[in-house]
C-alpha cells in the first residue's frame, strides 16, 4: 500500500500540521513516511502545501507530480493541483474555502463542510483535525489511536487539554464524508 497525497490551503488552516500528524501517526505505525512542506515567506495567509507519502514499501523519492489524495482548502489551491489528482483517485475538500467545485469526472470528489461543524461545535481551531478525520474514513491508511498517540507527541504539553477536542474534531470529520 502506498498513498501519495498532497494537503494544501492557506497558511493558518493547519495544513502543515495536518500532514505532520498523519506522517507521525504512520511513523508510529511502522510505515515509511515522507513529509515535505512548501510554504511562502508569509506564515499566516500564504499559501501553503505539504506533500505526504505513506507506503509499506520504501520510498524512492518525496518529489511527486502527481497524487493519490489531494486535500485541498482554498480555491488557489484546488486550481492548482485538482488536475494533478491520478485518474481514480480522490479530491477532498471544505466547501467554505471553494467557490467552484471540482469538475473532473474520472477522480472521486468528496466535500465536507468541515468549518461548518467546526463552527457549530465551537472548535474552530481544530478545523484541520475534522478534514483529517474525513480523509481518514475515505482512506484508512492510519489508525485514530496512532493520530491521538502523535498529538500527543507534537503537542506541546501546556495543549495536552486540546486533546479530546481533536479526538472529537477527527470523529465527527468522519461522519461529514459520504462514501
Amino acid at each position: 500500500m502506498t498513498q501519495e497525497i498532497i494537503i494544501s490551503g492557506f497558511g493558518g488552516q493547519g495544513v502543515l500540521s495536518m500532514g505532520k500528524i498523519l506522517a507521525y501517526s504512520a511513523l508510529m505505525e511502522g510505515k515509511e513516511v515522507s513529509w515535505m512542506p512548501a510554504y511562502g515567506p508569509e506564515q499566516r495567509g500564504g499559501t501553503a502545501n505539504v506533500t505526504v507519502i505513506v507506503s509499506d514499501e520504501r520510498i524512492s523519492s518525496p518529489i511527486l507530480s502527481t497524487y493519490d489524495t489531494a486535500i485541498l482548502l482554498n480555491q488557489p489551491s484546488l486550481e492548482k493541483f485538482e488536475k494533478r489528482v491520478k485518474p481514480g483517485g480522490a479530491l477532498i475538500y471544505d466547501g467554505f474555502g471553494i467557490i467552484a467545485p471540482p469538475s473532473r469526472t474520472d477522480i472521486k470528489s468528496y466535500c465536507m463542510e468541515a468549518m461548518n461543524a467546526a463552527t457549530e461545535m465551537k472548535l474552530v481551531k481544530c478545523f484541520n483535525m475534522f478534514i483529517l478525520g474525513g480523509y481518514l474514513k475515505v482512506h484508512p491508511i492510519v489508525k485514530i489511536e496512532s493520530v491521538m498517540r502523535a498529538l500527543r507527541k507534537t503537542l506541546p504539553e501546556r495543549h495536552y487539554h486540546l486533546l479530546p477536542a481533536n479526538e472529537q474534531a477527527i470523529l465527527r470529520g468522519m461522519e461529514l464524508v459520504s462514501l
